[in-house]
């Protein structure tokens, strides 16, 4: 089962290596033309996401674990590397995540907030929101890379990361480890459900009062192009609560021990398969929000 198991994991990684990269790269270089029709606002949001999500890749997905399947041993395991890209690639899936909760905001606000939105959704409070957001989760990362310890030393060189006994043990560590795993995801799940709620609920009632408005200016049924947007941006709404939540699950349930009745082969399948759709979680963000962003723009253009 578990040779199994991690055939799929080695080439799950590899697909989304091959995939992610040059996607990415293609949506920062695309997007940073500013040719996509969208606003500055939505373009730094939109390329923040990308970039979050490309070097969670490189991080991640080929620095740690594809090269722990293909190349172990190699420079990458000595200590003080190991340790950076642990912090590297915690701080990629933190921004990865908030900057989805920080466009899920922006986005609110443009569609339901129009009062709000002249002095929110703007390039130079985008850029203040991201960099605040950046700079933050960095900062709350650093401590991570003091958790580990050479697994051996070779020749004097301290090789591998392995978790310091005092982690699980010191008051300190037990209350950063809680903030940690409390801190993302479970937040950004309930403000993206927050914000997609109210902004589908506030779509319904505009909706609703446009067909009435038309039905008794027209009397009778007409196709609305703007309904029609309407209707896709609530299935895009959907899609990211749904897909966030369902990716993010797995994960959820290994950090707050939901899966103690297992035995070692299934826990440790399951929690594989957590990081798994973490990852994959936060490589689809760019693509889900991408459509909302250009169904909304051309929508608020309209109101």
């Amino acid at each position: 089962m578990l040779q199994t198991f991690q055939m799929i994991d080695k080439i799950f990684y590899v697909i989304i290596a091959i995939i992610g990269v040059p996607v990415n790269v293609l949506a920062i270089v695309t997007l940073s033309q500013g040719k996509c029709g969208l606003s500055s606002c939505t373009t730094y949001y939109l390329v923040a996401m990308a970039m979050a999500d490309l070097l969670l890749i490189i991080v991640e997905v080929i620095l740690r674990q594809i090269n722990s399947y293909y190349f172990p041993s190699s420079f990458l395991d000595i200590t003080p590397v190991c340790s950076v890209m642990s912090v590297l690639s915690c701080a990629a899936v933190d921004c990865s995540v908030w900057f989805t909760v920080t466009f899920s905001f922006d986005r609110f606000v443009a569609i339901c907030c129009p009062k709000l939105k002249a002095t929110y959704c703007t390039q130079k409070i985008a850029g203040i929101v991201l960099a605040t957001t950046f700079i933050l989760f960095c900062l709350k990362n650093v401590p991570k890379y003091f958790v580990y310890e050479p697994q051996e030393i070779i020749d004097n060189v301290p090789w591998f990361c392995s978790v310091k006994a005092s982690y699980s043990t010191e008051p300190g560590w037990l209350g950063f480890d809680w903030f940690d795993t409390v801190l993302t995801p479970l937040p950004p799940i309930v403000l993206i459900l927050l914000f997609n709620i109210l902004t589908v609920r506030h779509i319904i009632v505009i909706s609703r009062l446009r067909k009435g408005l038309r039905g008794q200016s027209k009397g009778g049924n007409h196709s609305d192009p703007e309904m029609e947007s309407r209707r896709k941006s609530m299935i895009l709404l959907f899609t990211i609560s749904s897909s966030f939540i369902i990716l993010w699950l797995p994960y959820v349930l290994y950090c707050f021990n939901i899966t103690y009745n297992f035995d070692t082969d299934s826990f440790y399948v399951f929690q594989q398969v957590g990081y798994m759709l973490q990852n994959l979680s936060c490589c689809t963000n760019t693509f889900i929000y991408g459509r909302l962003s250009r169904s909304s723009e051309s929508r608020s253009r309209t109101f």
